[in-house]
């Protein structure tokens, strides 16, 4: 009688773990270490982050902000990771940061008002287009390259930043193919010193953007921690240990599931 009690007792004890237990932050979690090691690999992770805050049930701008989370901690140390190796964009960096936060707040706003099922039908979209640029995208130079960061570049490119800030702080998702773009033809930056820049300004605008969304009641601190947890360990892993064969395979997958969620958003 005393093993069989034990045994149920144990039974009842592990049904109660079973209902209990946060899957959700657990999927969180790993979906972040997933998208921050292929934001350090290839880059798009917030197609695999965003599409899934929303299926776990979160609105449409309550998962949009809570996203933001992630990218704030990921920008943050790839910030400071660059400054440790004096690789610092500073004062560029700031000016385009600056006309992006004034673009991203307007974003933001546009994004908490939009109706979630519109947003749903053009985040499919874009997840889309920006599955074909990875595949499809352009060479950036890698040359010998005289930066253009003064006088009529910069203030074309303040413009330009003024509105890439606007989409940033309305979706965000595969912005950084954007703007490494833009700083590598236009602005003739050498990629290094691109990448230290695109994660500079995205961490001021996405400053602007994070308290946007929080002011208006929209985020879920609990999944939002769970995925920078998840996202700052990617990256971290992918930073020491990242292997360029691996890169193939990851873009597979990450293909592969960004179509399956993206059919996912406009159809159901």
């Amino acid at each position: 009688f005393l093993v069989l009690k034990t045994i149920f007792s144990f039974g009842i004890n592990y049904i109660c773990f079973v209902i209990e237990f946060p899957y959700d932050i657990l999927l969180l979690v790993v979906a972040g270490l997933f998208a921050g090691f292929i934001n350090t690999m290839a880059g798009g992770g917030s197609l695999i982050t965003l599409p899934l805050l929303i299926f776990l049930g979160l609105p449409s701008a309550t998962a949009n902000g809570t996203n933001r989370i992630a990218i704030l901690v990921a920008t943050s140390s790839a910030t400071l990771g660059f400054r440790s190796k004096k690789i610092n964009p500073f004062p560029f960096s700031l000016y385009l940061g600056v006309t992006a936060l004034l673009g991203a707040l307007i974003g933001a706003r546009i994004a908490i008002n939009i109706d979630g099922f519109l947003f749903n039908k053009i985040l499919a979209i874009i997840m889309i287009v920006v599955v074909v640029l990875m595949v499809f995208k352009p060479n950036y130079s890698a040359q010998q390259l005289i930066p253009k960061t003064s006088g009529k570049t910069l203030i074309w490119s303040m413009v330009a930043f003024f509105f890439i800030g606007i989409y940033g702080g309305f979706i965000n998702a595969g912005i950084g193919f954007i703007m490494m773009l833009f700083l590598n033809y236009v602005n003739r930056m050498e990629l290094i010193r691109v990448n230290a820049t695109k994660v500079s300004v995205a961490l001021i605008y996405t400053t602007g953007a994070l308290a946007t969304f929080a002011l208006s009641g929209n985020i879920e601190w609990k999944y939002g921690i769970a995925l920078a947890t998840g996202n700052a360990a990617g990256a971290f892993f992918a930073s020491r240990y990242s292997v360029k064969k691996g890169e193939g395979v990851i873009k597979t997958v990450m293909i592969f599931m960004v179509v399956a969620m993206a059919i996912k958003l406009w159809f159901f």
